[in-house]
């Protein structure tokens, strides 16, 4: 399967998945919450950034169900969800991700009618990775 290749901006972002923690990079002058990470503030212009915690929760923006064919490692667990997330927090913040039924469930855990645009999600973590649920009403 393949893994996310960080960049120097986007390695803290990756270090705290691995701890469990959904974080977004932030300017420390104006507050800004801004992704994906970069050196420079596109609104004051400021190098200065830290990494803030959000809450994971959001609604799925758009998504797609992959089906065959793709990639070997893949296509055993097609058909799944790939959703982009609109965050809580931040609305002009998306993540890409997938959707599974539970933290550690595979690809494919979820019927592939299961998903809607504006579904609520919230983050879970497995193996370093980001992935999302659909929140229990």
């Amino acid at each position: 399967m393949l893994r996310p290749v960080p960049d120097t901006d986007g390695a803290p972002f990756w270090e705290y998945a691995a701890q469990g923690e959904l974080r977004v990079q932030a300017c420390a002058a104006c507050g800004e919450l801004r992704f994906p990470p970069r050196p420079c503030c596109p609104h004051c212009q400021s190098f200065e950034s830290e990494w803030r915690p959000v809450s994971g929760r959001g609604r799925v923006w758009s998504y797609v169900v992959a089906h065959p064919p793709l990639l070997p490692d893949y296509a055993a667990h097609a058909p799944y969800h790939v959703v982009v997330v609109e965050l809580d927090e931040a609305p002009r913040i998306r993540l890409v991700g997938n959707l599974v039924a539970g933290a550690g469930e595979p690809l494919g855990s979820l019927p592939p009618e299961s998903v809607r645009i504006g579904a609520r999600v919230r983050a879970v973590f497995h193996d370093g990775l980001v992935q999302w649920v659909p929140e229990r009403p």
